[in-house]
């Protein structure tokens, strides 16, 4: 990989944990649709990160969603049980954003923390090796 795909990478990888931190944050404070937000934008960055290393990228969240679908989850490199955290934050975070009068409730979102460290940690996992 040349340097500029490295910093890249490196990039989204630092914008993951940042979008992490700022969901624990959110959650501190109740803030559960933003919370939501932030969980969602970790494992997205972190996804990214992970196409961007392996040589593939696309402009639009539901690309970047559909080739980790293909390349890494139906070919088994990530559990399923993985992979839907990633998708179901997805889908939770459209209705948030994007649907008037959607509010999450704190045993919706708490769940999910630990669940989006986990994907996250697992991911960066596969851009080190």
């Amino acid at each position: 990989m040349t340097k500029e795909p490295v910093s890249l990478v490196l990039h989204r990888m630092a914008r993951s944990m940042e979008s992490m931190e700022d969901a624990r944050i959110l959650a501190d404070a109740k803030r559960w649709n933003a919370c939501i937000n932030r969980l969602y934008y970790a494992c997205f960055y972190m996804v990214s990160a992970l196409l961007i290393h392996d040589g593939m990228s696309s402009s639009k969240h539901t690309g970047v969603r559909s080739l980790f679908n293909k390349n890494y989850v139906k070919t088994k490199h990530i559990p399923k049980e993985l992979a839907r955290t990633y998708n179901d934050l997805f889908e939770r975070r459209q209705e948030g954003d994007y649907i008037d009068f959607v509010t999450f409730q704190e045993l919706q979102v708490l769940p999910l923390i630990p669940k989006a460290d986990q994907f996250i940690r697992h991911i960066s996992t596969l851009i080190k090796h």
